[in-house]
């Protein structure tokens, strides 16, 4: 993204990799700190201009196609509607596609208002596992589907993440963004009382790679 950056210190043209509304804030607030320690606004630019943030958080998935897929940590309602608000100022004219669900054993009360947040801000919805732990998959869909009817947006049920993913980035096409919400940095997947090596990003990569294989 590019901007313009005011401070006391002079004005700045920036242009950061990072991308939405809250990473302006971070940027600012990071370069208020920089300038009450001392460094220079241009030190501080260049630094900002280079950072790629944090793993997990609104991350792109590289490759060739037309369309774009991030993965973000989002497991609150809240941070759903960060994500998808920003997903929704950068999209241009394709949809978005969202990707989520919801941890097992956990509290049940914010399913329903990530199923509302989700359908408010997406065009395409697919509800997945997230963690299931020892809940059983198909009732957390279930909560969380109780959200979903607040709107008409069109969503499917695939408690498979893996399926769910690939169903997504198949659904995807020129201009769409896929956002994969709710693990992030994580590279594990909770089912049961057993822990399993599960990574977006790499669920991410193979699917597109069967996608521009399929061609």
């Amino acid at each position: 993204m590019r901007f313009m950056l005011l401070t006391p210190a002079g004005e700045r043209y920036l242009h950061s990799p990072l991308v939405g509304r809250p990473h302006i804030y971070n940027i600012l607030a990071a370069t208020a700190t920089g300038l009450a320690l001392g460094y220079d606004l241009e030190v501080i630019a260049r630094a900002i201009e280079t950072c790629a943030g944090a793993p997990g958080r609104f991350e792109r998935v590289a490759h060739a196609g037309d369309f774009a897929v991030v993965v973000d940590y989002a497991h609150t309602d809240d941070a759903l509607v960060n994500v998808l608000s920003t997903a929704r100022d950068v999209v241009g004219g394709g949809r978005v596609i969202t990707v989520f669900g919801c941890g097992g054993d956990r509290d049940r009360s914010k399913r329903a208002p990530m199923g509302e947040a989700a359908a408010s801000l997406s065009d395409v919805v697919i509800l997945t596992s997230d963690n299931p732990r020892t809940e059983d998959p198909s009732k957390i869909l279930a909560d969380v589907e109780k959200g979903m009817r607040v709107s008409a947006k069109p969503y499917e049920k695939i408690a498979d993440r893996r399926e769910a993913i690939t169903r997504a980035i198949m659904e995807a096409r020129t201009g769409d963004l896929v956002v994969i919400a709710g693990k992030g940095h994580e590279d594990y997947q909770i089912i049961g009382r057993e822990v399993f090596h599960f990574d977006d990003k790499e669920v991410a990569r193979e699917a597109l790679k069967s996608k521009e294989e399929s061609k």
